[in-house]
């Protein structure tokens, strides 16, 4: 049986080839998962920095809405601003879609945006009202980038650690068990070859003492 296939292995030429054919190629798979995992590091690196730049965002954002949603409250008082935000349409649609990198499925979140009126006289409320509508909703689509940035960010750290357990598999068990089989293969073929020189090496003598002996007539 096949050493890759956890087996034994025959002691031949044709074994010996057919591991290192194996053993070039682990070694072309592992450059080429090491070059991806190089890119997934950097792709990764790259939208932590992302998140935590719309986390930030997000926190400014909100305590700004916030605080225009609680002037609206203390001027046009709690029961006014609880009646308006009741009649409230929906207004926000959001389409999840996802795009391919290097195998793994990457979320997309677009928001689709309806024309937004406001349901409400400008006469019973105050202008802080109206703030807070217009940075509440602008939270939203930060909201959608952040959510759909960290869920990337969770899928590609998945195929990192799939990827990083690839190539300690490889360079840990699979390379170093084709290289112990060729190192064992070849050196008892070597011994063979040795072997075989011996005998013919000592064949080769008793032919010469033989024709030697027939020249001179003595019987062999």
């Amino acid at each position: 049986m096949s050493v890759s296939f956890g087996g034994g292995y025959l002691r031949t030429r044709l074994e010996l080839l057919r591991l290192r054919r194996s053993l070039r190629t682990a070694e072309r798979v592992y450059r080429i998962l090491e070059d991806k995992r190089d890119v997934l590091v950097r792709r990764i690196n790259e939208l932590i920095d992302e998140a935590q730049e719309l986390r930030e965002a997000l926190t400014v954002k909100l305590a700004e809405a916030y605080q225009e949603l609680i002037t609206a409250y203390l001027k046009s008082g709690p029961i006014t601003i609880q009646t308006i935000t009741s009649t409230l349409p929906e207004t926000l649609k959001v389409k999840v879609g996802s795009y391919t990198m290097m195998g793994i499925q990457v979320p997309t979140v677009e928001l689709q945006e309806a024309s937004f009126p406001l349901p409400y006289g400008f006469l019973e409320t105050t202008v802080h009202l109206d703030e807070a509508s217009r940075k509440l909703r602008s939270v939203i689509v930060d909201v959608c980038k952040a959510a759909a940035v960290e869920n990337a960010i969770f899928r590609i750290a998945e195929e990192l650690k799939r990827t990083q357990r690839l190539l300690n598999a490889l360079e840990y068990v699979i390379m170093p068990k084709y290289r112990n089989a060729i190192r064992e293969i070849a050196m008892s073929l070597e011994e063979a070859d040795r072997d075989y020189f011996v005998k013919l090496k000592h064949v080769k003598r008793v032919l010469e003492r033989r024709k030697v002996q027939t020249a001179q007539g003595i019987p062999v």
